[in-house]
């Protein structure tokens, strides 16, 4: 089941200003919990994948829907991102949407190092360990995902450590200015690019 907040801000061809991809063990309870609810309060037409985790599944229909239906995503990276191969499958759909229809990413770094994610280390490298163990017959899938990984975290980002002080609140009011100053940009004098 999913939540979505309703909105006039959604553009023609858009069913979602804004699609969530976030580990739910790591985030769903708090960060990604207040950030989806900031986002509503700014009248963000938001998508955020409410089930528990599915061991095993492959992503639902619906959930590449959504992703093709938004014009932006947010991609919350936590160190439990990459153990989840439904993330991972969500991460490759958002990338390819950025490439053929334009979406916006933005990825944001809750409590990881962009690097670890590029270089595939820490976490990232025991999750890698486990992919290429389970999908020994599929290693072409585990190198795809080892790829959009390293795409993602070279785009510009945001972090709770570099804005604040690591002051969620303040995370969480920069990301709905982004979002909001992509979606209406008429309405913003501050059109700077994320830093």
């Amino acid at each position: 089941m999913f939540m979505a907040s309703s909105s006039s801000s959604s553009r023609p061809g858009w069913d979602y200003d804004v699609f969530l991809s976030f580990r739910g063990e790591d985030t769903r309870k708090n960060f990604t919990d207040h950030l989806f609810t900031a986002l509503q309060k700014a009248g963000i037409r938001t998508f955020r994948d409410d089930d528990e985790l599915r061991i095993g599944e492959e992503i639902s229909l619906q959930l590449l829907k959504a992703i093709q239906e938004s014009k932006i995503s947010i991609v919350v990276f936590s160190k439990g991102y990459a153990s989840s191969t439904w993330c991972l499958d969500e991460l490759e759909k958002i990338l390819d949407c950025r490439h053929t229809t334009g979406q916006i990413v933005i990825p944001v770094f809750y409590d990881i190092d962009p690097s670890d994610i590029r270089k595939q280390t820490g976490s990232f490298a025991e999750a890698f360990d486990k992919h290429e163990e389970r999908f020994k017959e599929e290693m072409e899938k585990v190198q795809k995902w080892r790829k959009a990984l390293v795409e993602a975290a070279n785009l510009s980002g945001l972090d709770p450590h570099s804005i604040a002080n690591g002051h969620e609140s303040k995370l969480i009011q920069k990301i709905v200015e982004e979002v909001s100053s992509k979606l209406n940009p008429r309405f913003l004098s501050d059109d700077r690019p994320l830093k």
